[in-house]
């Protein structure tokens, strides 16, 4: 079975204070973008950097999840470590998934300069920053998902198929 995780970083969710959206919000676009079958590994934990790193390991190293998305965390208040966690944990930074955010959410707000979202290679897992509003979510995840099935393929994870009507994979064509 495919396993996804997800991680909600804020401190306000996970003491209860608000729902967590931004985590569903993510569930939701893999489901309308995915074709195959995957099993969600979820977790809202407060933007405490050592959680976080020990959190995306379980799920890499233990759930062997192929793709693990964070939402939050990612801007340049001093709780904001998720960048932080995330480049502690992995062998391979992948800066083009961070860049590419940071453009396309330029078209729609300027503070976007100050996002640090990233994406690093953990194994055979990939992990990927996303911003912590729902809209915000949506337009990066939107914009970087076309590169991240053959990620996963050229990194020894499964076969993602995606729903071609809602979003098309990139792969390269087999010469």
């Amino acid at each position: 079975m495919i396993k996804i995780g997800v991680i909600n970083v804020s401190d306000r969710a996970s003491a209860g204070i608000y729902e967590d959206i931004p985590g569903k919000a993510v569930v939701e676009l893999l489901k309308e973008y995915l074709i195959s079958d995957f099993e969600v590994v979820y977790a809202v934990i407060p933007d405490e950097q050592a959680l976080l790193e020990q959190t995306m390991c379980q799920m890499a190293d233990e759930a062997e999840a192929c793709l693990i998305v964070t939402t939050g965390g990612t801007g340049p208040a001093l709780r904001d470590v998720t960048p932080e966690a995330t480049e502690a944990v992995c062998q391979k930074m992948m800066p083009g998934f961070g860049e590419l955010m940071r453009q396309v959410s330029l078209q729609y707000v300027p503070t976007a300069i100050l996002s640090r979202q990233t994406a690093g290679i953990r194994g055979k897992s990939l992990i990927i920053n996303l911003p912590g509003k729902p809209k915000a979510i949506r337009q990066c995840l939107e914009a970087v998902f076309p590169a991240i099935p053959y990620c996963i393929d050229l990194i020894g994870g499964p076969f993602l198929v995606c729903n071609d009507a809602n979003m098309k994979a990139f792969r390269p064509p087999v010469s």
